[in-house]
């Protein structure tokens, strides 16, 4: 079972990003404020849960959360700034939409920016660790899912429903056989190696 939160005394909205290592689309992010003694054995880390629970346990962390919020930074935000600096700020605007006021913050990963001088702590894999983390990860994973699928019916030569724009092998082959599209991150390496040497 995981953590509830690092400070029960304070009102603490975990945050965690998606998308980081995709070919295309944005990067995303969410944050929630969870209740002091709420408990769930099936959330986790997104990474650790099928596409259907993720998507069951998104109604329900959405349902019990005190306060939850989402951001999204596109692909030329995400060239112009790079992918962590992007990340980073993915998640100050989540928590920006928050109309609950954190006093405390609890990161995945172990970069982060102080956020209007808010306390923050860093956690490796804290998805794995702390609910509130869990549940932003399903979040921010399940919103970043639709959007690809969503994209998909723009360029299905792509299948982005399927890989959700990270670099797959099959990605990479469309990406030679049809280019790059407005989505693509063009600050990524998107050709493979063998296959640039190629053309």
């Amino acid at each position: 079972m995981l953590k509830n939160s690092f400070n029960y005394k304070l009102t603490e909205c975990g945050t965690d990003e998606a998308g980081r290592g995709c070919l295309a689309g944005p990067v995303s992010a969410a944050a929630v404020i969870l209740p002091k003694r709420f408990k769930h054995e099936l959330i986790n880390d997104s990474k650790m849960l099928t596409k259907e629970k993720r998507l069951a346990l998104r109604e329900i962390i959405e349902k019990k959360a005190l306060n939850y919020s989402v951001s999204f930074v596109d692909n030329f935000r995400i060239d112009e700034i790079n992918i962590l600096n992007a990340s980073i700020l993915a998640m100050h605007q989540c928590i920006d939409d928050l109309t609950l006021f954190p006093q405390h913050i609890l990161v995945d990963g172990n970069r982060f920016k102080t956020y209007k001088n808010i306390p923050h702590l860093c956690v490796i894999q804290g998805d794995g660790k702390y609910l509130n983390i869990a549940a932003a990860s399903i979040l921010a994973k399940t919103y970043r899912d639709a959007y690809m699928e969503k994209i998909h019916e723009e360029f299905p030569m792509y299948n982005w429903k399927q890989n959700k724009g990270y670099g797959t092998a099959e990605h990479r082959a469309a990406i030679i056989n049809y280019g790059i599209t407005k989505y693509h991150r063009l600050s990524f390496r998107l050709y493979p190696e063998e296959l640039k040497l190629e053309i």
